[in-house]
């Protein structure tokens, strides 16, 4: 078999260079700027690779992967600690759904919490006021880890976790049924690790800023703060934001078995059955890699690992296709593919730029919300994710192509 040719093209810095996936999709200056500011720390090794759907984001660069060398950037890895995408495919046929599909979307909407309401608080709709019992088994094996954490920051102590355990979140958070390219129907979703996570992630953010106050001013963004290895706060980041990342699985794997149990229950849906194995992957997380010959720590933000035969997924906007991927293992991209479609517009510049009409002409024949509250989420906001797959067909194979026909956001 003849090896790969490689679709990137290298953007030469004062400093480290920068691998990009980017060919005929667009990408922001502003993009462009983090991704030199994340080239030039010390720590960086290698190259910074950039993914096709990469985008500005807050602390580091959306569709990026950084190498680093004993240390961690964590508002590189972010809040969203852990978040990430579970695909499963039934036995359903797309023949087997009803004609409508209002009451589909009405049964995963009632048994997965979503959104967020009365600011937060007890009465907010997207956490649960009784967890489940399934919520309540799996908090009790995450439970130790978190008070390991809560032993030397107490202050963490605060907000919700079990509540919020098998729940779905806002933004663009979703829950899909999909349809493959041989009528098979699968169910799909995106979440992360919801307040626990984002509590964590700021936290150690604001550490990473204090410890290194006295050589802020050689820091190209503050945002890029970060932790040594061989400090009481970096092993204490280790442990926690793995944590963070484990409690995110955990919420997915609860939301998909909420989200089967819903199918199943819808009159007029047959008994059917999932494959043994789900489809699972995180893309904003942080790990420890074997690259260039060196033990690193691979930050993937808003990235999916795609080693060698592994599986990942990269969504669509609400409105477009979908991909269960398998991955080329690329060096060059520290075996790594997008995440997404990547976000095209600001959510503020979505709101503004489109009606619920365009929303609606565009979301034509997919069960979902239809109003103002969605417009940051339409599809035009997003890059074209044909665009996005073209640039990257060196570092993924399509598996299976996915449509979606019920989507539920927050």
């Amino acid at each position: 078999m003849s090896p790969e040719i490689s679709r990137h093209v290298e953007i030469a810095t004062a400093h480290l260079p920068i691998k990009a996936w980017v060919r005929g999709v667009p990408v922001e200056d502003v993009a462009l700027a983090q991704l030199r500011n994340v080239a030039q720390l010390p720590i960086v090794h290698g190259w910074v690779a950039a993914m096709p759907d990469v985008h500005w984001g807050i602390g580091a660069t959306v569709g990026s992967v950084i190498p680093t060398r004993d240390a961690i950037i964590p508002a590189a890895v972010g809040v969203d600690i852990g978040c990430g995408m579970i695909a499963m495919r039934t036995t359903l046929s797309a023949s087997d759904l009803p004609e409508d599909l209002g009451p589909v979307r009405s049964a995963l909407e009632r048994a997965v919490p979503h959104g967020r309401t009365d600011g937060g608080g007890p009465a907010d709709r997207g956490a649960f006021r009784k967890p489940p019992h399934a919520s309540v088994d799996a908090w009790s094996a995450l439970r130790p880890g978190y008070e390991r954490i809560l032993d030397r920051h107490p202050r963490l102590d605060r907000g919700r976790q079990v509540e919020q355990l098998g729940t779905l979140g806002s933004g663009n958070h979703f829950l899909e049924v999909c349809i493959d390219e041989s009528q098979r129907v699968w169910l799909m979703l995106h979440s992360g690790s919801r307040g626990v996570g984002n509590r964590i992630g700021m936290h150690f953010i604001e550490l990473a800023r204090r410890d290194m106050r006295t050589h802020m001013a050689d820091l190209p963004d503050r945002d890029l703060a970060y932790l040594r290895s061989g400090t009481d706060h970096f092993d204490e980041y280790v442990h926690a934001v793995g944590w963070a990342q484990d409690y995110a699985a955990t919420n997915r794997r609860l939301m998909m078995a909420q989200a089967i149990a819903a199918l199943g229950g819808v009159r007029g849906v047959p008994p059917f059955r999932c494959e043994a194995r789900a489809v699972h992957c995180h893309h904003n997380y942080v790990t420890r890699e074997r690259h260039l010959g060196l033990d690193l720590w691979i930050t993937r933000k808003g990235a999916v690992r795609a080693g060698h035969g592994e599986l990942g997924i990269i969504p669509g906007s609400m409105g477009a296709r979908s991909f269960i991927v398998r991955g080329k293992g690329s060096a060059e991209s520290f075996e790594s593919c997008s995440h997404g479609a990547g976000r095209a517009m600001s959510r503020r510049a979505a709101a503004r730029r489109f009606t619920v009409d365009d929303h609606a002409r565009m979301t034509a024949g997919i069960e979902c919300r239809k109003d103002e509250g969605v417009l940051d989420e339409t599809p035009a906001a997003y890059k074209d994710i044909d665009a996005v797959m073209a640039a990257q067909d060196d570092l993924v194979e399509v598996v299976h192509t996915l449509r979606q026909v019920v989507v539920v956001k927050g």
